[in-house]
């Protein structure tokens, strides 16, 4: 049996550019000095927090995607459009800082050994806040996640135009609401039950179109890997989302599935990629630490006590909002 290494010439792409390489193309391409810089944890591509000596919001996020996403320009742009709509339009997303040409990205060459391969590279305005990873989450938060999914997912729908954005009379998914995409602040001085609102919406590389229901079943999937009661998480995601864009009959029917689903190809999908970047193990399988357990967790308890406990915890927020 191979162990993957037999295959890394053809599918290695995640760029390998250091500090210093790094900090030259702040400099080069969007006209910045660095004064200080440090790496991002990332899947496939490459980012590093970038503090600049200049006037204002001068804290950033460089990033350099991966080789084979490089080859699609029109896409990784009306992804960046999007990020810049829903700016616009209120939510807590990144924009770009202007090249010294007056561009969103710039194909650039560099990094150790990659010879001819090319790079989009962006220059991210910096989001405060805590990855939902790193907070013990309560009903809470993971309602207003699924209020804030919904919320994205309808403006992009409605108002969002672009070249590259084909209508197929479909919804426009975030598509990668996990528990590192998400960041949070604090609301309130509460340690026993404190009060958060979303600081930071990141990474738009996945998003696609699909029915609404891949969207909540993502966010419920993610939501699972930190918390203590997992199987619980569902409800209230589902009626935060709810309270937005109400799932159809078959969509609440596919839910279990879906969720299971994104388990699998989350787990078996960072299995594959560890193989390859055996230096990046640590970050690429950290939802196999309590995913497998909270996958087969659905399993034994089965569809139908997992789907009544998620759609009676949606329920009691509905007649929640109903009483007098």
């Amino acid at each position: 049996m191979s162990s993957g290494n037999d295959c890394q010439p053809q599918t290695l792409t995640k760029p390998t550019f250091d500090e210093r390489e790094a900090a030259e193309l702040v400099d080069r391409v969007f006209g910045l000095k660095v004064s200080w810089i440090r790496s991002l944890p990332s899947y496939d591509d490459q980012n590093f927090h970038v503090r600049v000596s200049a006037e204002g919001a001068d804290e950033y996020v460089l990033k350099i995607t991966n080789s084979e996403d490089s080859q699609q320009p029109d896409l990784i742009e009306a992804q960046t459009q999007a990020m810049m709509f829903l700016s616009a339009e209120g939510f807590p997303s990144p924009t770009p800082y202007l090249t010294k040409d007056g561009n969103i990205m710039s194909l650039e060459s560099g990094g150790a050994g990659l010879g001819s391969k090319k790079y989009i590279v962006r220059l991210l305005t910096y989001l405060p806040g805590t990855p939902v990873a790193k907070i013990s989450t309560n009903a809470q938060i993971l309602y207003e996640i699924g209020r804030l999914a919904a919320s994205v997912d309808k403006v992009l729908s409605a108002k969002f135009q672009h070249p590259s954005v084909k209508s197929l009379h479909r919804g426009i998914n975030h598509g990668d609401l996990n528990d590192h995409n998400i960041l949070v602040d604090s609301s309130s001085a509460s340690l026993v039950n404190p009060q958060y609102r979303v600081s930071g919406i990141l990474d738009f590389s996945d998003m696609s179109y699909g029915y609404y229901v891949f969207e909540v079943a993502i966010a419920i999937m993610y939501m699972m890997i930190e918390s203590p009661d997992p199987l619980s998480v569902g409800g209230h995601v589902l009626a935060g989302f709810e309270s937005i864009l109400p799932l159809t009959a078959e969509e609440r029917g596919a839910l279990f599935l879906l969720v299971s689903g994104r388990f699998a190809q989350s787990l078996v999908i960072a299995a594959h990629t560890a193989l390859l970047y055996p230096e990046n193990k640590e970050y690429l399988t950290i939802t196999a630490k309590t995913g497998w357990k909270h996958l087969m967790s659905m399993f034994e308890l089965g569809q139908e006590a997992v789907e009544k406990k998620w759609f009676e915890t949606a329920q009691g927020y509905t007649h929640h909002a109903s009483a007098p």
